[in-house]
C-alpha cells in the first residue's frame, strides 16, 4: 500500500496584553504567532515510535491502553506528547478511522539553542499542536477535510489533561497564527465535561462557553520588537499565586480585571482604527495594570532585567513582558522600522538579547513530504 509522509510546522506565540486576566470569564486577550517553529514529521511505520533528538530521546517505542499510553522508557517530559498521541488516536477512532503506526519525529526552534533555556514561546502548546495535527494528516485520506477548530480544541483538551490548566491562547497561536483577539474557555469546565463525557468527538462538537478566537491586523507602520532576558521562567507558579491573591484580596483583584480589560480594549481599538500611537499607549497602559497587579500580590511579574527592557523600550515607544513574567521574554511597539535597530543596540548594551521575530501570518502549515511503500497490520 501506499502512503504519505509530511511535515507539519506550527509557530511559537507571544502574549501581547490581557495576561492572567484571559483566565477569568469575558476577559480578552491579545496574543501574536511568532515566526520560531515546531516542525513534526511524520511517517507510516512498522511499530509506533518517536523521537526527540533535541532532548536525546531516540526511537521511543509506545502502545495505548484503555485511553493511556505507555511508553517504552520513564520521562516526564514525554506527558504532553504523549496526551496528545492519546487525543489524536481517541478521535480518530470514534470517527471509524482504521489506524496505522507511524514513526514521528519532532523539532523545536523555540529554544535558545546554545544553552537550551525556554524563551516562552509556548513551546508545549506548539509540541501539541503539532503532534495533534501530524497524527490527523496522516490519516487525512480516511478523515477528510481537516477543521482548524477541531485541532485547537483536541489540542487544548490534550494541554489542559497534562497541566490541569490554561488559558489556551498559545494553543490558538499556533493553530490560526497571525495576531489574534482571545478569549479563554474555563480548563475547570473543560476537565469537567472530560470527565462526565466519554465521547470526545462530542466534546469537541459542542460550543465551549466563552471561547472566542477573531483574527487582527495591526497598525501599518507598528514595529514588534521582542527581547529576551536570558532568565527562563515558570508560569504555573506565578499563575498560583495570582490566584491565592484573587481569593484574599478579591476587590483588589477585580479592580485589576477592570484595568485589563480596558487597555486590551483599547489595544484593539487602535488596531481597528490602524492608529500607532494608541496602540503604544495601549501597551503601557497593560504594563502598568501588570506592575501594580505584581505589587498588590507580592510576585516579580516585572524583574530587574525586565523592568531594564521595558524602560529602554519606553523611550522608543513602548513596551511590557510578554506572558506570565519572572522572566521570558520581553515585547516593545515603536513606530517604523529604523527604530528597530536603535531599541536592538540599546538592549544589548543592558544585556539583553534582541529576538529576531516577526508575526508569523501563519498558523499550522503542512506539506506532504513523499509517499511511503509499505505492508503492515493496521492496529
Amino acid at each position: 500500500m501506499t502512503y504519505l509522509s509530511y511535515s507539519v510546522k506550527v509557530p511559537g506565540k507571544l502574549m501581547i496584553a490581557g495576561e492572567y486576566a484571559v483566565l477569568e470569564p469575558n476577559q480578552k486577550a491579545v496574543v501574536a504567532a511568532v515566526n520560531r517553529y515546531v516542525t513534526a514529521y511524520i511517517e507510516p511505520f512498522s511499530q509506533n515510535c518517536i523521537s526527540l533528538p533535541q532532548m536525546e530521546l531516540e526511537d521511543i517505542t509506545w502502545e495505548i491502553n484503555d485511553e493511556s499510553i505507555q511508553f517504552s522508557i520513564s520521562d516526564s517530559r514525554l506527558g504532553f506528547i504523549g496526551n496528545a498521541i492519546v487525543s489524536a488516536v481517541k478521535f480518530l477512532k470514534e470517527k471509524s478511522v482504521m489506524l496505522s503506526p507511524f514513526k514521528l519525529q519532532i523539532k523545536s526552534q523555540l529554544d535558545d539553542p546554545a544553552t537550551g533555556k525556554k524563551y516562552g514561546l509556548g513551546s508545549s502548546a506548539a509540541v501539541v499542536a503539532a503532534v495533534i495535527s501530524a497524527v490527523l494528516y496522516l490519516h487525512s485520506a480516511q478523515l477528510g477535510i481537516l477543521e482548524l477548530d477541531d485541532i485547537f480544541k483536541l489540542s487544548a483538551i490534550a494541554h489542559v489533561k497534562t497541566q490541569k490548566s490554561g488559558s489556551g491562547a498559545d494553543i490558538a497561536a499556533a493553530v490560526y497564527g497571525d495576531w489574534l483577539e482571545y478569549s479563554a474557555f474555563s480548563a475547570e469546565w473543560l476537565l469537567k465535561q472530560l470527565d462526565q463525557e466519554k465521547i470526545l468527538t462530542d466534546i469537541v462538537k459542542k460550543t465551549w462557553p466563552n471561547l472566542s478566537i477573531r483574527s487582527l491586523t495591526s497598525p501599518a507602520n507598528l514595529q514588534l520588537a521582542v527581547g529576551w532576558t536570558k532568565e527562563s521562567a515558570a508560569t504555573a507558579p506565578m499563575i498560583q499565586k495570582v490566584h491565592n491573591f484573587r481569593c484574599i484580596n478579591f476587590e483588589a483583584y477585580s479592580s485589576f480585571l477592570k484595568e485589563s480589560q480596558d487597555s486590551v480594549s483599547s489595544l484593539i481599538r487602535s488596531f481597528e482604527t490602524n492608529n500607532c500611537n494608541g496602540a503604544i499607549n495601549a501597551l503601557s497602559q497593560n504594563r502598568r495594570t501588570l506592575r501594580r497587579l505584581g505589587e498588590n500580590a507580592g510576585i516579580s511579574i516585572e524583574t530587574k532585567e525586565l523592568k531594564t527592557l521595558c524602560d529602554i523600550a519606553e523611550n522608543f515607544g513602548s513596551g511590557k513582558p510578554s506572558g506570565a513574567g519572572g522572566g521570558d521574554c520581553g515585547i516593545a511597539f515603536i513606530i517604523g522600522k529604523h527604530k528597530v535597530q536603535e531599541l536592538y543596540e540599546a538592549w544589548q548594551e543592558a544585556g539583553i538579547e534582541p529576538l529576531d521575530l516577526c508575526v508569523s501570518k501563519t498558523g499550522i502549515k503542512v506539506e506532504v513530504l513523499k509517499k511511503v511503500h509499505l505492508n503492515f497490520l493496521n492496529f
